[in-house]
């Protein structure tokens, strides 16, 4: 994991390039992206700031991950019924996702952009999100079985 100061660091760096307005609820919102250890959802991260920024918005995330998302300093994990985001390895690398509790864990894998210029060439697609998830169940799972 990215050390959480220098990664905010990081982060506030990028929107304020982009001369995104940094209200107090967006500063707390990068913070928690770069403090966090898993892959928290949208929904996950408003519920961590709501008590401390009750007025907050859902739009308010949404909007914040979309824009560091399109600056590729956030990674999608893109699950059919909800999206979570790495906000410590923003580039494309594999997933291990529980299919009973749906724990994500990083792989350690990449997709460097070599592999994905000879995929374009192959096939004729222009890759846009290039992203690996494997499904299983993780050890906890397995062991409840």
């Amino acid at each position: 994991m990215t050390d959480p100061e220098l990664r905010f660091t990081q982060l506030i760096d990028a929107l304020k390039e982009r001369d995104f307005r940094l209200t107090p609820q967006r500063v707390e919102l990068v913070r928690l992206i770069a403090a966090s250890e898993g892959h928290p959802s949208a929904n996950q991260l408003y519920e961590k700031i709501k008590g401390k920024f009750p007025t907050m918005s859902h739009a308010t995330v949404y909007k914040t991950l979309a824009l560091l998302k399109e600056m590729n300093q956030v990674f999608e994990i893109d699950l059919r019924e909800d999206s979570h985001y790495d906000g410590n390895r923003p580039h494309p690398h594999s997933h291990l996702i529980c299919t009973k509790c749906n724990k994500i864990v990083d792989g350690e894998e990449t997709l460097g952009p070599e592999v994905i210029t000879r995929l374009e060439q192959a096939s004729g697609y222009t890759i846009l999100r290039p992203q690996i998830s494997l499904y299983g169940l993780c050890s906890d799972c397995k062991v409840e079985g």
